[in-house]
């Protein structure tokens, strides 16, 4: 966490809550998530961030989770860049014409994670609210309730993307 702390330091005046709130998020703020949980949803949205600083940070202070975690954090990343992208233009096209063509786009990794399948579906919701995808956040959210989580697992995940997603922000104001 000490990275992220470095961080946290560098963030302009303009960025101090979200300073304080990234702060909480990776800490105490997020009660209903477990160190996995927290850990994996911060260093996918880091990733999906896209702020090279920020996701090392992250990924350092993310290894008490595990490398499992950490795989599992950079798939749903990655595929979410590439499911978010395609289900977001069908979605917002609105032509069933496009609803009926097969995506023809592999996603086994999605079938094959490293660790807990609704963790990573977890990680997948919270890259999805970053990349604003609703088809995906709807259906990686019934996954996530039907496997067992809360909808206060739901909430914190979402908190900590957007309070990952502003502190990427912040950094390239520095």
């Amino acid at each position: 966490m000490q990275q992220v702390d470095a961080l946290r330091e560098q963030f302009p005046e303009a960025a101090r809550d979200i300073k304080l709130n990234l702060q909480s998020v990776l800490t105490s703020g997020t009660p209903s998530l477990s160190t996995a949980q927290r850990w994996g949803v911060a260093l996918a949205c880091a990733v999906a961030a896209r702020n090279p600083r920020l996701r090392d940070a992250i990924a350092h202070a993310a290894q008490e989770a595990g490398p499992e975690v950490i795989e599992d954090a950079k798939a749903a990343a990655v595929l979410m860049g590439m499911n978010n992208v395609y289900y977001r233009f069908r979605h917002m096209i609105g032509k069933e014409s496009y609803s009926e063509k097969p995506a023809r786009l592999r996603m086994t990794r999605l079938a094959q994670v490293a660790g807990n399948k609704v963790d990573f579906e977890l990680m997948c919701l919270a890259v999805s609210a970053i990349n604003g995808c609703e088809r995906c956040m709807q259906a990686h959210e019934k996954v996530v309730l039907e496997g067992g989580l809360t909808e206060e697992h739901v909430h914190d995940a979402v908190r900590i993307a957007a309070s990952v997603h502003a502190a990427a922000v912040a950094l390239e104001l520095t």
